[in-house]
């Protein structure tokens, strides 16, 4: 009894040292670090309120910018925003709206996270990027005669890239952090292009982009790739993209029927 006593006070007195250093106890196969602020929610809050072809500038300008934790960077028609962690772990994010400049409502809209944790017991550590947005495209490129629904599917991805590139290049220059990020999400939708355009019966893979699987592909700096998109609405294409840790970790990640009201 005398032994079991002891054993429990050392236990305690254990759990009582984790809790006094700040650490806490978890499931070492899934180890998260505590997000500490701003957390994810908030800083995608803005994200979620944007509903294109309706937020104009003010709703947009009015959510967007966290200033203790972010850069504001804005041209005529983009707004964008950076922020970054690096106590216990870092953490590296970006959001951008851009505008119709003559009906002044967002068009498109993207958000990305880069996450690195490092080793923590016997958790690996977890390197990864998620990366979503949603764009408004001309029913010109949308209903384009082409070959099949595969190639039109990419040639929908080639045009979003290329809005990408052209609202990042809009932000980007005074902002050097910004720009890095940029370049992480313009890797991942170039790596998700040229693997479906590589070989003739590649094209095929963009066939499981609305599937609860997803599309798999390789990425130079993260490895591994998962890609999900989904054109609803008539003219909104919606895609999500997990790189590194989070596409091992995050499956069947299928983007849910948005709304058209």
């Amino acid at each position: 009894m005398r032994t079991f006593k002891n054993l429990s006070l050392l236990f305690c007195c254990i759990l009582s040292g984790v809790a006094l250093s700040g650490c806490f106890v978890v499931d070492t196969v899934d180890f998260v670090w505590p997000q500490g602020k701003p957390k994810d929610s908030a800083i995608r809050y803005a994200y979620d309120q944007t509903k294109l072809k309706v937020s104009n500038s003010a709703d947009v300008l009015s959510t967007i910018h966290l200033p203790e934790y972010e850069l504001l960077s804005q041209s005529k028609s983009v707004v964008a925003t950076h922020g970054a962690k690096r106590r216990k772990h870092q953490k590296m994010w970006f959001k951008m709206v851009a505008f119709d400049e003559d009906a002044l409502t967002a068009q498109r809209k993207y958000i990305l996270f880069e996450d690195e944790k490092p080793k923590f017991l016997y958790a690996d550590p977890a390197w990864g990027v998620k990366f979503e947005c949603e764009i408004v495209l001309s029913k010109e490129i949308l209903n384009e005669p082409y070959a099949n629904e595969n190639a039109r599917r990419i040639a929908v991805l080639k045009e979003i890239l290329k809005r990408f590139q052209g609202d990042m290049g809009e932000v980007e220059a005074d902002n050097k952090e910004l720009r890095m990020t940029g370049m992480i999400a313009h890797q991942a939708l170039t790596s998700l292009v040229t693997e479906l355009g590589a070989e003739p019966g590649s094209a095929a893979q963009a066939g499981k982009l609305d599937s609860v699987k997803g599309v798999e592909f390789s990425n130079m700096t993260y490895t591994h790739g998962l890609a999900w998109m989904r054109i609803e609405c008539d003219d909104i294409v919606r895609v999500k993209i997990f790189l590194g840790s989070f596409a091992k970790k995050y499956k069947k990640q299928a983007l849910e029927e948005g709304s058209c009201d």
